[in-house]
C-alpha cells in the first residue's frame, strides 16, 4: 500500500497574510471531508512568518486527482493570485513501506 504525500507553500505578501491565511484555513478544512483524504494541514514557517507551508496525505493517487477536480480547490488557487508574492509550489511523492 502507498500514500501520496504533497507538500506545497504560498509566499504570502505582508499585507495580505491573515487573508491568505483565512481562504488556506477553509481550503483546508473543506479538503479534510474528501474521500481518501488521510490528512490535510497548513502551517506557517518559523523561519518566514509570511509563508505557509501544505502538508497533505491522500489514500492514492486518484483520491488526490479527485481533490484538483473540486472546483473549490481551482477557486483556492485562483483567490490566492494576487495575495502572494511568487507563485505557490506544489511537490508530489509516493510513501511506500519498505521492507528491510
Amino acid at each position: 500500500m502507498s500514500v501520496i504525500i504533497v507538500t506545497g507553500s504560498v509566499p504570502a505578501r505582508p499585507d495580505a497574510l491573515d487573508e491568505v491565511l483565512r481562504l488556506s484555513l477553509e481550503h483546508v478544512h473543506r479538503s479534510r471531508v474528501e474521500p481518501g483524504c488521510l490528512l490535510h494541514s497548513v502551517h506557517r514557517d518559523v523561519e518566514d512568518p509570511n509563508r505557509l507551508v501544505f502538508i497533505e496525505h491522500w489514500a492514492d493517487r486518484a483520491a488526490l486527482d479527485a481533490h484538483f477536480q473540486v472546483p473549490a480547490s481551482g477557486a483556492f488557487v485562483t483567490r490566492l493570485r494576487g495575495l502572494t508574492t511568487a507563485p505557490p509550489t506544489i511537490e508530489i511523492y509516493e510513501a511506500t513501506q519498505l521492507e528491510f
